[in-house]
């Protein structure tokens, strides 16, 4: 995800995707219980770009989760890779990959890795969380963290966790991303539930509105719209947005692995 969903999405997108700020809005991003996904889970979307009416594969990303150990402690390590098909490369290559290391116990990074190419960029950066310190130690220096901190990839697998239901359309999940050796004071609008039709099928859906950075390729607002299903599983179907030239969309296409039955599926393509 747009230096938040240039890589919540970039990874979740354009080959790479879906997330604290103030005390007791916090609530929701700290210490949350996962009951969405699973150790083993293995989730494959394609991106489709469409600049002139009609849209066409552009490349794909992948979603992987493992049961680890990082220090002495029990974490998912959790894997998002993207990138444009060879046609896409001669525009924008994108060549990404994205890890990691969450705390079984509160779903807070310990271990954040990026290794990206986006076109003529290239970026490394190792991150260590000590979120009792709020600090986060990176390839370019210490950096002072807020309570909660999130990176790009614990933040997708956090938000998978929310309880929908107790919120009503129109609300705001606040919380904080450390990406870039930045803080990003961000939320996600809840839209609501509906069927959303994609190219794996047709879903009960949960829909809301990711608040989005400028950046080289997304524009800033609420312009992104993601979809995820409608049962236990929370598991991300689709991510629309307009870019700098044309629109994306994203479709989740296959997967294994997931905890529970995925039955928010009404029928397939």
């Amino acid at each position: 995800m747009t230096n938040y969903t240039k890589r919540f999405l970039l990874i979740a997108a354009i080959v790479c995707m879906a997330t604290n700020i103030f005390a007791q809005q916090k609530g929701e991003f700290c210490g949350i219980k996962n009951t969405a996904f699973a150790a083993g889970e293995k989730v494959i979307m394609k991106v489709y770009y469409n600049a002139m009416g009609a849209y066409i594969g552009a490349g794909e990303a992948s979603f992987t989760t493992a049961l680890e150990r990082f220090n002495g402690k029990p974490v998912y390590h959790c894997v998002g890779e993207g990138k444009t098909y060879s046609f896409f490369d001669n525009f924008f290559k994108v060549r990404d990959r994205y890890e990691s290391y969450i705390d079984t116990a509160t779903l807070s990074p310990i271990k954040f890795l990026r290794n990206v190419e986006e076109g003529k960029t290239k970026i490394y950066n190792n991150v260590t969380f000590n979120q009792t310190a709020n600090t986060a130690v990176t390839t370019n220096g210490v950096f002072k963290i807020t309570d909660c901190m999130q990176d790009v990839v614990s933040a997708m697998y956090y938000a998978r966790n929310i309880d929908w239901n107790k919120y009503k359309p129109g609300d705001k999940i606040p919380f904080d991303m450390f990406l870039d050796d930045e803080i990003y004071h961000l939320y996600i609008r809840y839209i609501g539930k509906e069927k959303v039709k994609t190219q794996y099928g047709k879903f009960n859906a949960i829909k809301f509105k990711p608040l989005l950075i400028k950046g080289t390729i997304f524009d800033g607002g609420e312009k992104l719209t993601a979809w995820v299903s409608d049962d236990a599983n929370r598991l991300i179907l689709r991510v629309e947005s307009p870019i700098s030239v044309g629109n994306v969309k994203i479709d989740m296409m296959s997967y294994t692995g997931l905890r529970y039955p995925l039955t928010s599926l009404i029928n397939f393509r």
